[in-house]
Formats: C-alpha cells, sequence, structure tokens
C-alpha cells in the first residue's frame, strides 16, 4: 500500500499586493486568490514533492521555490524559479532559474527587477529574471537556533514600489535592523546600511 504524503502547510506568504497568497505544503504548492477567497492554482507533490518555502511574483506566472519537508524534491540549498507559463509535461522544463548555495536557504523575496535570497547570516540580492547576476552581498546576525528559529525566517522585507527599492534586515546587534535604499546603492560596494535600535530583545517581525 502506497504511503500518503502529509498534508501539513510548512510556510505561507502573500504576494506584494496582498491579493494572493501561497502555500508550501507536504503535498506541493497551493495558490489562493483573497478576493474572492479561492483557489488560483497548484503544484502536485509529484511535480514539485514537498516543500519548504514558496514566494510569488506580483500575479506572475513565476513562483520562487525551495524544497522542504518530509519528501522533498528539490533541495533545501536552492531556490528554483517556476515557470508556470512555459508549456511541458515535465516538470524540469518549467524550471527556468537557479540559485544554489552551500547552506540552507531561509526566505526569499521578490520585485519586478529584485530578487532577495535569505541564508542564516548573510542575504545576497541579485538582478531578476533576465540574466540574473548578483548585485549586492549583506552580513546579517545569526537567526537564532530552535523553536524561535521558525519566526526569523521572515526577517528580511523587499519594497515592491516601483518608486522606492528599499531593503529591511536583522543587525548585527540584538534588537537592531538594517536599512538599505538599493537604488541609491552601488553594486559591489560596501556601502553601509543604516541602522534601526528597535529593541532590546530579538524582534520577532519586520515588515515593509
Amino acid at each position: 500500500m502506497t504511503q500518503q504524503p502529509l498534508r501539513g502547510v510548512t510556510s505561507l506568504r502573500f504576494n506584494q499586493d496582498q491579493s494572493c497568497f501561497c502555500c508550501a505544503m507536504e503535498t506541493g504548492v497551493r495558490i489562493y486568490n483573497v478576493e474572492p477567497l479561492m483557489e488560483k492554482g497548484h503544484l502536485d507533490h509529484e511535480q514539485v514533492g514537498s516543500m519548504g518555502l514558496v514566494e510569488m511574483l506580483h500575479r506572475s506566472n513565476l513562483l520562487a521555490l525551495v524544497g522542504g519537508g518530509s519528501s522533498p524534491k528539490f533541495s533545501e540549498i536552492s531556490v528554483l524559479i517556476w515557470d508556470d507559463a512555459r508549456e511541458g509535461k515535465d516538470s524540469k522544463e518549467k524550471l527556468v532559474l537557479e540559485f544554489t548555495f552551500t547552506k540552507p536557504v531561509l526566505s526569499v523575496r521578490m520585485r519586478h527587477d529584485k530578487i532577495v535570497i535569505v541564508l542564516k547570516n548573510r542575504i545576497y540580492v541579485y538582478s531578476f529574471p533576465d540574466n540574473p547576476r548578483k548585485l549586492f552581498e549583506f552580513d546579517t546576525r545569526d537567526n537564532p537556533k530552535g523553536e524561535r528559529a521558525q519566526i526569523h525566517r521572515w526577517l528580511c522585507d523587499l519594497c515592491p514600489s516601483l518608486e522606492k527599492q528599499l531593503l529591511v534586515f536583522p543587525g548585527h546587534k540584538c534588537g537592531s535592523l538594517q536599512l538599505v535604499d538599493l537604488a541609491s546603492t552601488k553594486p559591489g560596494t560596501s556601502s553601509a546600511p543604516f541602522t534601526i535600535n528597535a529593541h532590546q530583545s530579538d524582534i520577532a517581525c519586520v515588515s515593509l
């Protein structure tokens, strides 16, 4: 008898204008429209395996996928860009980009021209989606281990506005945040982010 995959949700993310949300699940990916609330699309377990993270780019056909859960098909150290508009029955034909690292990917953020990939103590910013290249690399405070690590997965946010290109992420001190204007920072330079001493204890959530 074939064992059925678990049905738990491993992560949930809204898109940039909050009109949709996507669920990374043990059974694949589910995408929902908010108003009216209805399923918009899905990727089955047979296509992508169990998922750890999924991120949408507005309401487009592009998804960022990171493997996870109990039966992953993809690695937790890679971000795969899935183009659902591409024709083909084989899932490999819909995978158009891959970013691979040496440590697990904890979070992904996207906007129309950039993708941000978060590791335990480092953040990478790439141009996106055409001919991606690394633009910036920032060191951060280590995400804490244990039960609170799930909370700190989300300690990074990227402004989706066409006018602003702000990126916020944990600072080196406990309770601090770093804020970077990517539009005014030249790629390859070591410009210091603006530091905000927000709290005395660890920060649990941040949003732009």
